[in-house]
């Protein structure tokens, strides 16, 4: 009897404790949990504390190099000008030019290296553009006065030490809106395997004093760190418009900008590895010491395109389309006058056209329509700003 009591007891016994042992090992790992998570917060705790305490880093740029581990530093905000001294190691790293970080007592903690205003930044394409001299229609001349200016001395600059003669510094391609002058600019920098950094000219004009300026030496700067590289400021009349004295302080500005633009187009080698270009549709409206020799040696003229050359556009720009009988020499008569971004509107909306009728293919009646459109728009467009 007793012991089939015994038995009976027993297993109840073990399942109870199994239940408090599976209990207070829950228990175990939720306090375990919590343990954790205090740590993590005391560590972060500590770390902003330890930040509270550090003292703060200013930053100031390298201007010379003095030897024996002298360096000369101008620090930014108020170009307060000071010599230290840094041990040999950091000596080598750095050079005239460099932003490096300062302590109170004025001793150089680390390199900072070139920090751009983001503005900049996005304006750089990593990769040279796709953009090549087979998808501009015409401009045989004026293409290879581009070719020697800007590529010829990033290909080939033994051509210019044999010879002793140097390239022009500067180009500024002029011509009505929709004639290939940004495109020219990107095929440009195809050919030359360079960096193609632009900027408008409206993007570098700014209310507050001196931002204007500071965007256009970083720029610059940007422009030799990626070198080689071209840079090309579109709508350069922006900024690069006849001085003159309103008294504003808006007008003021711009020609601080205009000013740091012609220093910096000073301060370039004509064989360096950057080349400069720029674009505008009204030359007549530049300040003429932008078009002097020594800044902007040749300026560009890029026409309308004439028969032959619209043909020519009508081709690069229908190469992909289903055509079926289109006469593009009979399309290049009837666009006396159109440009080329209106001769690649006349291809888009020819395409349209078919489109919209479901059609296999397009016709020469769909490219009619579609110059008689184009046609129309402009005009309208003309209208509306006179």
């Amino acid at each position: 009897m007793d012991e089939t009591v015994l038995n009976n007891i027993h297993p109840r016994s073990e399942i109870n404790l199994q239940l408090e042992f599976q209990q207070m090992e829950a228990q175990y790992y939720d306090l375990k949990m919590k343990f954790d998570m205090l740590q993590k917060e005391n560590a972060h705790l500590r770390k902003e504390n330890n930040q509270l305490k550090r003292m703060p880093l200013f930053v100031a740029v390298v201007v010379d190099m003095l030897g024996n581990g002298e360096i000369y530093l101008r620090q930014q905000g108020n170009n307060q000008e000071y010599l230290t001294h840094v041990d040999e190691e950091l000596y080598q790293a750095i050079k005239p030019g460099t932003k490096v970080a300062v302590n109170n007592s004025l001793s150089v903690v680390r390199v900072v290296g070139n920090i751009y205003d983001s503005r900049v930044r996005v304006m750089e394409l990593d990769a040279s553009p796709d953009v090549t001299f087979g998808q501009v229609g015409g401009l045989v001349a004026q293409i290879e006065e581009v070719r020697e200016s800007v590529e010829y001395p990033l290909t080939r600059p033994e051509i210019f030490e044999r010879i002793g003669v140097e390239p022009p510094k500067g180009i500024l391609l002029h011509g009505a809106p929709g004639t290939g002058k940004t495109l020219i600019a990107k095929a440009v920098a195809h050919e030359a395997n360079a960096t193609f950094i632009r900027m408008s000219g409206s993007e570098l004009v700014h209310k507050f004093i001196g931002e204007g300026a500071q965007l256009v030496r970083e720029l610059f700067s940007l422009a030799r760190e990626r070198a080689p590289s071209i840079v090309f400021i579109d709508e350069i009349d922006a900024i690069g418009s006849i001085r003159t004295n309103d008294g504003t302080s808006g007008s003021a500005e711009v020609q601080r900008t205009l000013m740091q633009l012609l220093a910096e187009m000073d301060g370039f080698n004509t064989r360096g590895d950057i080349r400069i270009m720029a674009a505008t549709n009204r030359v007549d409206m530049l300040d003429p010491a932008l078009l002097r020799p020594g800044r902007f040696d040749r300026v560009i003229e890029i026409p309308l395109p004439d028969i032959d050359s619209r043909q020519e556009i009508l081709g690069i720009h229908s190469d992909r389309m289903q055509l079926v009988d289109v006469r593009l020499d009979r399309i290049a008569e009837q666009t006396d006058g159109f440009s080329g971004a209106e001769l690649q509107a006349v291809c888009r909306e020819a395409g349209m056209i078919a489109v919209r009728r479901e059609a296999q293919s397009v016709t020469h009646g769909d490219y009619l329509h579609a110059v008689a459109k184009v046609r129309a728009e402009t005009a309208r467009d003309d209208r509306m700003f006179r």
